[in-house]
């Protein structure tokens, strides 16, 4: 009977918490429909390769047209600018007897898949070339019986070799160099998220904030006291994290390191300003934690550790309504590419506005629990 009478309590509990039942039953499915969409739309990846005018054709016909969108340009003064405005992952010239290639490397997954790809292009060339050669002496057998001839004996194609340039980093690097950047945005957004929500959380479930809420002080004031308080301890956790990977862990940093830290930064405010305000819709430290399926997964899938690229735009334009996807953009400018403000002005603007308008959010949500 004892056990019936709990077992009877907790499927009733279970069912009163609303919100429980939609994490058990419903977030799953709404993660696993996107996921489903980020890893089944247009598998099928298309690298972009760019060649100039002197490389032969045979070559850029050697590539697979089911993997590699080709492209011919003529009078390029500046390969990098060509890469960066047309969006290539890697640029071939010929010079002499030699394909000189300058891969984009922001993706080493696909730098090493281009070189595959022109690697065998080149072997298909040279296939060809030999197939060629025989061809001919065999006609010119044909027709001298017995004699072939020095010239009818020698190949005239020696082949092409291949040398490699990098846009963005070295011929070493990983698809690991890619997904820090992102990853670190994401570690310092995930602790201050739980750190601060649940820390407000313990001060309402304790009556402190009704105590000050009592007061004169206003709401504004209490939501920027909050932020400072806690903001002080984000950007100290902050700097060890940034500081940790890249003197302790030498992770690549190609950019300027004060950068990375005004980016990470802001990239703790914006936590610190949801996670306040996600825990006015939590009781208690369990359901607190029940919002990581929803707020944190879908901004890790969206970040950029997915590639999106070949991701229908629909489900790929979700990532703009999460923080991260613009910090790891930002990021990956800073310390994969080297590039300065101009590249990634409007990613701190939209990080400033989540700050703002989550600020805003804080300050109206406040009037709930405000009793005088």
């Amino acid at each position: 009977m004892r056990f019936k009478a709990i077992l009877v309590r907790v499927i009733t509990d279970l069912f009163r918490d609303k919100r429980t039942l939609a994490l058990m039953f419903i977030v799953p499915l709404l993660i696993l429909t996107i996921m489903y969409f980020l890893f089944n739309s247009d598998t099928d990846e298309h690298l972009k390769v760019g060649f100039a005018d002197n490389v032969p054709n045979r070559i850029v016909k050697a590539l697979p047209d089911d993997k590699a969108d080709t492209s011919k340009y003529q009078d390029v003064d500046s390969i990098q600018s060509l890469i960066e405005k047309k969006d290539l992952d890697a640029f071939v010239a010929k010079k002499g007897n030699q394909l000189e290639v300058t891969y984009t490397n922001e993706d080493p997954s696909k730098t090493n898949a281009v070189k595959q790809m022109l690697n065998g292009a080149l072997q298909k060339t040279k296939m060809q070339s030999v197939m060629t050669q025989v061809d001919k002496m065999k006609t010119q057998m044909e027709k001298m019986p017995g004699a072939a001839g020095k010239e009818g004996m020698q190949f005239s194609d020696k082949g092409m070799s291949l040398k490699s340039h990098y846009l963005y980093g070295d011929g070493d690097s990983t698809y690991f160099d890619k997904m820090f950047p992102i990853l670190m945005g994401f570690f310092v957004f995930l602790f201050v998220f739980l750190i601060s929500g649940i820390a407000l959380l313990r001060e309402r479930t304790t009556g402190t904030l009704e105590r000050v809420l009592a007061t004169s002080v206003k709401r504004s004031e209490i939501v920027f006291g909050y932020l400072v308080g806690y903001g002080i301890f984000a950007i100290i956790q902050t700097l060890i994290i940034v500081l940790f990977s890249v003197y302790l862990l030498k992770v690549e940093m190609a950019g300027n390191l004060g950068w990375v830290l005004l980016i990470n930064i802001l990239v703790a405010f914006a936590a610190l300003a949801m996670g306040l305000f996600v825990s006015t819709f939590a009781n208690s430290e369990f359901q607190m934690l029940q919002f990581i399926p929803i707020v944190v997964v879908p901004q890790v899938l969206f970040s950029g550790i997915i590639p999106l690229d070949n991701v229908n735009r629909w489900i790929a334009s979700i990532g703009y309504l999460f923080p991260l996807r613009y910090a790891g953009n930002a990021l990956t400018e800073i310390m994969v590419k080297a590039e300065g403000i101009s590249h990634f002005w409007l990613d701190i603007c939209i990080l400033l506005l989540f700050i703002l308008i989550f600020t805003v959010l804080n300050i109206v949500g406040l009037k709930r629990y405000r009793k005088v």
